[in-house]
């Protein structure tokens, strides 16, 4: 059974939520799984300590067991958060093996305006992922929410806009879409993988 990463970065809950959706989506594909992590706050980044709740902390092994990627993060001045670019930043052992050559990546974001960088911070966390030679998997405008969603989504991956310091439930459109996301990567993963 395929296992699909759902790596993200969360520091107030918005974004890992999104990722629990997005994890939904994979699950919902026959035959495939998903395996949810996070990244640690750059504080703990030297000395990683097991978080108590939510998902575990990720490894390089995860990337190199995983059949596809879905990455996410919140929004940072139209780029993602340090946490994961850090983690990212120290794959240059797997770039050097091409492991993730040829694997299919998707990403997601959260922010707190409609125009905070919902779409460039999916762009940009695709980056280094086309360095490493992963296929890039996106939302097509035949998902019929991505058409009357008044939040978040966009073509370059799902997203939730969320007022700062406002809590609350994700639209139906940015869980359908996050849904989505998760299911076009692993059903991707899937047709790769026969194909081989």
């Amino acid at each position: 059974m395929p296992d699909i990463l759902v790596l993200y970065y969360s520091r107030h809950g918005a974004t890992a939520e999104l990722a629990r959706q997005v994890a939904r989506g994979v699950d919902g594909v026959a035959g495939c799984r998903a395996r949810l992590r996070t990244v640690p706050p750059l504080a703990q980044a030297a000395v990683p300590v097991t978080p108590e709740h939510g998902a575990a902390h990720a490894t390089h092994e995860d990337l190199r067991e995983c059949a596809g990627l879905v990455i996410g993060s919140p929004v940072r001045f139209g780029n993602m958060a340090a946490p994961l670019m850090a983690f990212f930043d120290g794959t240059s052992s797997l770039w050097l093996t091409g492991v993730l050559a040829g694997k299919p990546v998707g990403a997601f974001t959260s922010g707190s305006t409609p125009h905070g960088g919902q779409e460039t911070t999916p762009l940009g966390m695709l980056l280094p992922l086309l360095h490493h030679g992963m296929l890039i998997v996106g939302l097509p405008f035949t998902e019929p929410a991505l058409s009357t969603t008044t939040g978040g989504g966009t073509p370059y991956g799902a997203s939730r806009v969320i007022p700062q310091g406002e809590r609350r439930p994700l639209a139906d459109a940015e869980r359908a879409l996050a849904q989505a996301l998760g299911a076009r990567v692993a059903g991707i993963a899937q047709k790769l993988a026969s194909d081989r």
